[in-house]
């Protein structure tokens, strides 16, 4: 296991189950300290309980990432804990399907406040305590396939994962001037608790319309992610990444008959 992320700094939002945790993992097994984050304190203090006992320096921040003067706080308190940050990934995301004819505002609301308005937020907070350290930085926004083709009761969801590829081709402009990257990972299927939750056949039926024949595992996903925060990537910025074992060239999509509908 190398350590190209000794000495440096992590927030990872999200990250007490699934893809965040693992991303948080690989960050604190080579090397870096990890500000570790999820809605629930339970959970939180868990995920940083078994990072740590694998060696790792993790500390658990339990908060809402669509609390604005959380984020903020949250950035502080890992300054104060681990005296800089080097790192923002915005994993925290949330998915509510839903009929488009019967979806409710506040599942729209509660969508965009936690996928597209946590991210910008918590990117903004990270990006003024990088340019305040004058030494660079890089944050990491989760988007998702949903983002670039269209799946049926995701359409909220892909519009909120559709606006962080453009964010980070966005603040290209302004973050540069100050070596701030920022990237995003794009995934496709990938086997998460959160994922099995809703759909008990979740493997099955994605294995059927993937290409390379199974979803993608939280590794997967993590190794990508590491790679854009990584030295290897210093000038990779604006990018999207997508690892969803080719799913996107041809999108086909299982059956979805576990959402409720409103068809008459």
């Amino acid at each position: 296991m190398t350590d190209d992320f000794k000495n440096r700094v992590a927030i990872v939002t999200g990250a007490g189950v699934g893809i965040g945790y693992e991303i948080a993992r690989q960050l604190a097994q080579r090397g870096a300290a990890v500000m570790l984050n999820d809605v629930d304190p339970d959970v939180a203090a868990r995920a940083a309980e078994r990072i740590c006992n694998e060696g790792g320096n993790c500390q658990p921040l339990a908060g809402d990432v669509a609390d604005v003067m959380r984020l903020r706080a949250m950035v502080q308190t890992t300054v104060e804990t681990f005296g800089r940050l080097d790192m923002a990934v915005a994993n925290a995301g949330l998915t509510l399907y839903g009929d488009f004819f019967s979806y409710e505002p506040d599942n729209f609301d509660r969508v965009m406040a936690v996928n597209l308005r946590g991210s910008y937020f918590f990117a903004q907070a990270a990006a003024r305590q990088f340019r305040t350290q004058g030494s660079g930085g890089s944050i990491l926004l989760m988007s998702s396939v949903t983002g670039r083709q269209a799946i049926r009761y995701l359409t909220a969801y892909g519009m909120s994962k559709a606006a962080l590829q453009m964010m980070a081709k966005s603040l290209v402009v302004e973050l540069s001037p100050y070596q701030i990257r920022i990237n995003t990972v794009v995934p496709g299927a990938v086997l998460t608790p959160r994922n099995l939750e809703d759909d008990p056949d979740y493997e099955a039926n994605w294995a059927r319309v993937t290409p390379m024949r199974k979803p993608a595992t939280a590794e997967d996903i993590a190794h990508a992610a590491l790679f854009l925060l990584s030295p290897q990537a210093g000038h990779i910025t604006g990018q999207s990444l997508v690892v969803d074992g080719g799913w996107s060239s041809t999108s086909a999509t299982p059956d979805l008959d576990f959402v409720q509908t409103n068809e008459e």
